[in-house]
């Protein structure tokens, strides 16, 4: 159901085009194990991916237009970024779905879905990815939402190094990564309750998942997990945590992928969440 919450507006609202929001080059955060740098480098010399027939029509019932423009429009940005992944696939463990046809559908439209929500968010806001591995769904939405600032946060230092080579050749000025576990990046200040929206894909059950996310988004933004045709029977187990985290079911979204499962966050996070790492996966909040 779209429009029954600020965090869940309607469908078909997608705002694309707006100026694109200066930051950075794409950089590692502070924080434990931050430093350290595998000798490893990605070759960035690739050509796009060509586009599947169906991408501009499944886009066009999202509410979403690709934008064109002199350094390479969106589509040829994102399929330039699956060929990316694809290619550094061959020296790290970042994806199982190789197959162009279906990395297209199962990486980009599924990450693609988020954007009627994240649309509606001011330009300038703040958008954490957690548990972004190779880029999924930070790097598709950083694309398509350039008003938006995206911060990809990997515990595994040789992703975080193919995430900043991606956003790079890639020439996203609106990315930053974070290598660090989001247990601990959850209790950093700068990072803690600053992001105006938090979104998760694959990264695990909802149980354990909102534990690691709600406390990186301010009180009265909101939590965007992509999920499957599971994500009801996952929200059922997490009562628990949502009422922990101080938290509210937003709502549900269906997409052409999956479900959007929405948490709205109702106040602060209190100072014991996260806890350590690892904790939130072995016991998770009842």
């Amino acid at each position: 159901m779209w429009g029954i919450s600020p965090c869940i507006p309607r469908l078909g609202t997608a705002r694309q085009g707006a100026a694109r929001v200066s930051e950075s080059s794409p950089r590692g955060g502070g924080g434990k194990g931050r430093d350290a740098r595998a000798p490893i480098f990605f070759d960035t010399a690739v050509d796009a991916l060509p586009a599947p027939d169906w991408l501009h029509a499944a886009a066009s019932e999202l509410g979403i237009e690709f934008e064109d423009g002199p350094d390479g429009g969106d589509v040829e940005k994102l399929g330039k970024f699956l060929a990316l992944l694809l290619r550094a696939n061959e020296l790290l463990n970042l994806t199982a779905i190789t197959e162009p046809e279906a990395a297209w559908r199962k990486h980009v439209l599924d990450s693609l879905t988020l954007v009627p929500l994240l649309s509606e968010l001011s330009a300038g806001a703040s958008v954490a990815d957690v548990g972004s591995g190779g880029g999924l769904p930070g790097i598709p939405l950083a694309i398509s939402l350039p008003q938006l600032r995206f911060t990809l946060i990997e515990a595994t230092a040789k992703k975080c190094r193919f995430l900043e080579a991606a956003a790079g050749a890639l020439g996203l000025t609106n990315t930053v990564v974070v290598n660090g576990r989001a247990e601990e990046v959850g209790h950093e200040k700068g990072l803690r309750e600053t992001f105006d929206a938090v979104c998760a894909r694959a990264v695990g059950k909802l149980e354990s998942l909102i534990e690691l996310t709600v406390p990186l988004v301010k009180p009265g933004g909101c939590v965007y997990f992509i999920k499957g045709a599971r994500a009801e029977e996952e929200l059922a187990g997490a009562a628990g945590a949502i009422e922990k985290l101080h938290c509210a079911h937003a709502g549900t979204v269906p997409t052409p992928t999956g479900r959007i499962v929405v948490l709205e966050k109702l106040r602060a996070t209190p100072g014991i969440y996260p806890r350590r790492s690892g904790e939130p996966g072995r016991k998770p909040l009842k």
